[in-house]
């Protein structure tokens, strides 16, 4: 009888985690449809915005009338103060609710940034739209809070998949971000599902995934490793001072200016008249100018130049996101520096980059996957070098405020949070 019984306990235990692990598997892969086409459809968008404002240099002139039309539609669905990526990565852990009405607000503000010139990314809008759609389906399968927090996340990275095609890097970052130090392992059978199906939509409509070729990579000698830690260290610089002219920037036009409408009206003219002085190559993403960088060709202020116009575009209240133009201040700095060390240009833009990034998300594993997913694995131990590097050097800063960092970069002990 007791053998009976312990054969249909373990049998029972098998279903049980069978049950929940298909039921996971099944919501991963409808946030990752949802989500991944969302994404799709927003990067078609921001493309065809970023062409036509590239064919009509005039449409810059009206990024001040952007600015308005965006601060009018957040306070028109009553969201006066927008959060933006902060509040997807404040409502995993808490019961903060991710109103839907999210995903369409930051879809059109994000495509008018590009339209008309802001400097700004996508990944924003991505995390800011697969975290609410991934939050609005879990309410339609009426979810608990902590099940709904693992949808919110499966959501994020399918987005984020679908933006950059980079499966594995997007479910690891939405696990990492939140409470770095701590990994979210429950979220990741559906953020790899989610991950997967939202990479896969855009290969249905032939848009194909970023992937660099990075020339000069050196072997892993004492001199290569050694120089490679040099530019890490200075990328960690970059990505503090990055951080903190981001941040800068939007206490200051708020001091400034008290009116959210003077705020964007301000920043969209002040970005007007710098594009007359330093040429358009740094409005939008700048995706051109990173893919030059990692060619082995870049302005060596590049990356100063694209800090300041992203600062004024975002400070100013323009939605977009922050991780494109780390990119390209990474790539830009770490081609510009890694010439001048004795590196390959080419080499050191994808150092550059993954270090940056690194700095300033807090993300040491999403970072040397994401390299691995650009630039493939050829050089792997360079670009675990310079994670770690900017990862401990970059200190406590981040483009996130909402994000926690629980335990000492120096040392083996809780910090709890960031203040």
């Amino acid at each position: 009888m007791r053998r009976n019984r312990k054969f249909w306990d373990l049998i029972f235990r098998a279903c049980r985690k069978a049950r929940i692990f298909l039921k996971w598997l099944a919501l991963g892969c409808a946030a990752g449809a949802v989500a991944g086409a969302a994404g799709t459809l927003l990067s078609f968008c921001v493309a065809r915005a970023a062409a036509l404002r590239e064919s009509c240099a005039w449409l810059v002139f009206f990024l001040p009338a952007g600015g308005l039309l965006t601060v009018f539609l957040y306070r028109s669905c009553k969201v006066p103060d927008p959060e933006g990526t902060d509040l997807v990565i404040e409502s995993i852990r808490s019961e903060k609710n991710v109103p839907l009405k999210m995903a369409p607000l930051i879809f059109v503000s994000t495509v008018l940034t590009h339209l008309f010139g802001g400097s700004a990314g996508r990944e924003g809008a991505a995390l800011q739209m697969g975290g609410s759609l991934g939050y609005g389906l879990g309410r339609v399968f009426r979810l608990n809070k902590k099940d709904l927090h693992l949808l919110t996340m499966s959501g994020m990275a399918a987005c984020f998949s679908a933006l950059f095609g980079t499966p594995v890097a997007a479910a690891v970052f939405v696990m990492e971000v939140e409470s770095v130090g701590v990994m979210y392992y429950s979220a990741l059978v559906p953020c790899a599902a989610a991950s997967i199906v939202g990479a896969a939509i855009p290969r249905l409509f032939h848009m194909a995934p970023a992937v660099y070729a990075v020339s000069g990579v050196p072997e892993a000698d004492f001199r290569s490793l050694s120089l490679v830690v040099i530019l890490s260290a200075f990328c960690a610089a970059v990505s503090v001072l990055f951080c903190s002219v981001l941040h800068g920037a939007g206490r200051a036009y708020a001091k400034v200016f008290r009116s959210p409408y003077l705020r964007a009206a301000a920043g969209g003219a002040a970005v007007c008249l710098l594009s007359l002085f330093c040429g358009t190559g740094y409005l939008g993403a700048g995706g051109g100018a990173i893919a030059a960088a990692l060619g082995g060709k870049a302005d060596p202020w590049a990356f100063a130049l694209k800090l300041l116009f992203t600062a004024l575009t975002l400070g100013a209240g323009f939605q977009g996101g922050e991780i494109v133009p780390s990119l390209f201040v990474g790539a830009t700095f770490g081609c510009a520096a890694g010439g001048i060390l004795g590196l390959s240009p080419s080499f050191g833009a994808a150092v550059g980059m993954t270090a940056v990034f690194c700095g300033v998300t807090n993300c040491p594993i999403s970072s040397l996957l994401l390299a691995f997913e650009f630039f493939g694995t050829h050089g792997a131990v360079f670009f675990l070098l310079s994670s770690g590097v900017s990862y401990m050097l970059s200190g406590y800063s981040g483009i996130y405020r909402k994000q926690r960092i629980l335990y000492a970069k120096d040392r083996p002990v809780f910090r709890g949070y960031r203040g």
